[in-house]
């Protein structure tokens, strides 16, 4: 009975879960306790966000992610990515996993992102996409996402997400998800983090996030979130450990599914 409810989660709730046809969206626990907000990050916290923020990356990164869906374990969201500054760009490898054995969603992804100007960056993903269900076999799909980054001042960023342009089919009348994103990062105080996001799915309603970022001390954050269609509100801690490793809870919770935990891991070269 609990796998049955979690296949008919997975192929029928669309923007409530982790994987939305395609898209693998707010896929670290920083952006998870803020509400789904992110398009705006920089540097490492835009892996699995904004392929531009990437291009404000100034050491090697990685970072591993695990969510599970209303505490469901067949809705699982595992995530491990990296990412490397050079002179020419940076670099970033994502891979993702999403599901359970009888309906499950995998995809790598390459990214590359540079600074075209001091206030403004540009980034692109391509990746394979596959989705696997074993009474009907495997599709594989090539996709790709671009994102610009504008820091304005040093209180406000803007940030452009487009994912999937090309509306590509994945079985008989299922398509990857094309989806627009943009936002703000505003920091009105040296502790202070307001963010603010507007997200399009072409076949679903307008969504909302919103979240607020609070350096408490100088290691520990505390995040707060809401998002809208379907309602749902978020919190985390952040915790920067010596040595450049840092560690990310968050939960958010749906009125009537209940609470998403996830957990991210962090490490910053030096």
């Amino acid at each position: 009975m609990k796998t049955l409810l979690a296949f008919i989660l997975a192929l029928g709730f669309g923007l409530i879960l982790p994987a939305q046809n395609g898209v693998f969206i707010a896929t670290n626990a920083r952006s998870i306790g803020l509400g789904g907000s992110g398009v705006a990050a920089s540097g490492l916290a835009s892996l699995g966000n904004n392929p531009a923020g990437l291009a404000d990356l100034e050491n090697w990164g990685a970072g591993v992610q695990a969510e599970q869906r209303f505490l469901l374990s067949e809705l699982q969201l595992l995530t491990a990515a990296g990412a490397l500054p050079t002179a020419s760009g940076s670099f970033g490898l994502q891979i993702n996993y999403f599901g359970f054995e009888a309906y499950n969603e995998q995809k790598i992804g390459l990214t590359y992102a540079r600074k075209l100007f001091d206030q403004l960056y540009l980034g692109a993903q391509v990746g394979v996409f596959n989705t696997r269900i074993p009474e009907y076999g495997s599709r594989a799909l090539v996709t790709f996402d671009v994102g610009l980054l504008a820091p304005i001042s040093r209180e406000i960023t803007f940030g452009f997400q487009l994912i999937n342009p090309m509306r590509m089919e994945i079985i008989d009348g299922e398509y990857l998800a094309t989806v627009l994103r943009f936002g703000l990062d505003y920091q009105p105080a040296e502790k202070i983090h307001l963010l603010a996001e507007v997200e399009k799915d072409i076949q679903q309603p307008v969504r909302v996030h919103a979240g607020l970022e609070y350096r408490i001390v100088d290691p520990l954050y505390l995040r707060l979130g809401v998002a809208t269609e379907p309602v749902s509100m978020s919190f985390g801690f952040g915790y920067v450990l010596a040595g450049g490793l840092a560690i990310d809870v968050a939960a958010s919770y749906h009125q009537i599914l209940g609470f998403t935990p996830a957990l991210g891991i962090t490490y910053r070269g030096e």
